[in-house]
């Protein structure tokens, strides 16, 4: 029962074993974190996925791609970490206390209510509706001054994910996540399944920067929560393929963002003339005048020992058959293939693998997302 559980649940590969009956053989796909696993008996096992590059490598690769200009990890000592939730949790912590030392900050909230006088302006649609030509009660709309804005918010519905779910923090951490959230405890939680508030980050708000880009994480992390039949999965969990793909692109980009033109991550197009066959490259590059330059997938795969998978040739091909384009780059997570350059026959188009290596220091991988940069403005 509990391989056919998480064989539903998605978050990792299982399978029945060909050679042993009654047990089933569990790998790892492209998800890391922990989540619990709800059995149709009842029972509940917790599963950890543990990333095969170091924790602080995958949060930069995650703060990276949400704001090139953001936080960094050097404020918390991680480097015997092997999980990654405690790491984002203690960082969170540390990162709102700070951030809350000079208390909640407030802004102006749009609000609608009923009321026995008047404030900002009668909603006079609504007065009609509710109450028939009556003057009293009055349907108002104001702007309230109020520390229950959108950034306290998240910070509230952060720490209360933090400390629900299953995972073992530091009673040091959970400490400090319990104060926190006495701290924000007139602050409305985020509900499940409702949309994230957006932020604008300004001078006001300066001091809340890097909890606010933490809390984000955590809550994007937090968000997997379904029923795959009657599995109930949830937990908190990061699919790698994504990550790798956001950080590829988003690097690519702040790297060309002085070369002219511009850049469109995630670019619908079709292949076909009737507009039948759609393709969406993870990269596209345009020139000042709109005209495709340039085209990149990047691919997070499972090792092989031949190399790269042909599948990702032939998509790339089409890409740049749509495109218009004599060339097209793949970029992967280091495996056992180095650079290598295809031309197809008959076609004129040369497409490129590129293997980037994630075990370098930050600054070296972006020196190596410079160097094919380089290539693709060429």
């Amino acid at each position: 029962m509990t391989g056919q559980a998480l064989a539903a649940s998605g978050i990792a590969e299982a399978a029945p074993d060909p050679w042993i009956p009654g047990q089933w053989r569990i790998r790892a796909g492209t998800k890391v974190g922990v989540t619990a696993v709800t059995l149709p008996d009842g029972r509940v096992i917790t599963v950890r996925i543990r990333p095969k590059v170091p924790i602080a490598r995958l949060l930069f690769l995650l703060g990276y791609s949400r704001n090139p200009k953001g936080w960094r990890t050097d404020e918390v000592p991680m480097a015997e970490e092997t999980e990654l939730l405690p790491v984002l949790a203690r960082l969170f912590a540390v990162q709102t206390e700070e951030a809350l030392r000079q208390g909640l900050i407030q802004g102006y909230q749009p609000t609608e209510e009923t009321a026995l006088i008047v404030r900002g302006r009668i909603r006079e649609a609504d007065q009609i509706r509710k109450h028939h030509g009556r003057f009293l009660p009055l349907e108002i709309a104001h702007d309230e001054f109020t520390a229950d804005i959108a950034e306290n918010r998240l910070l509230r519905t952060a720490c209360e994910r933090l400390l629900r779910l299953p995972v073992r923090v530091s009673k040091d951490t959970r400490g400090k996540l319990q104060r926190l959230r006495v701290r924000l405890a007139e602050i409305t939680p985020i509900d499940r399944g409702h949309q994230v508030p957006s932020w604008r980050a300004s001078r006001l708000n300066a001091r809340y920067h890097k909890a606010l880009r933490l809390a984000e994480l955590v809550l994007h992390g937090s968000s997997v929560e379904h029923h795959p039949g009657d599995v109930m999965v949830s937990g908190f969990l990061f699919d790698m393929a994504r990550v790798f793909e956001d950080f590829v692109t988003v690097a690519l980009r702040e790297a060309l963002a002085d070369d002219g033109g511009h850049c469109v991550l995630q670019d619908g197009h079709h292949l076909d003339e009737d507009r039948q066959i759609r393709i969406v490259p993870d990269f596209v590059r345009y020139s000042g005048d709109g005209i495709p330059v340039a085209v990149a997938d990047a691919k997070y795969k499972a090792e092989k020992p031949e190399g790269f998978p042909d599948a990702d040739l032939y998509q790339m091909l089409s890409y740049c058959t749509a495109l218009n384009l004599p060339e097209g780059h793949l970029v992967y997570a280091k495996g056992n293939a180095t650079h290598a350059a295809h031309r197809v026959r008959h076609a004129g188009i040369t497409i490129h693998q590129h293997a980037l290596d994630l075990d370098q220091p930050p600054a070296e991988l972006l020196d190596e997302i410079g160097a094919l940069a380089r290539l693709l403005s060429t």
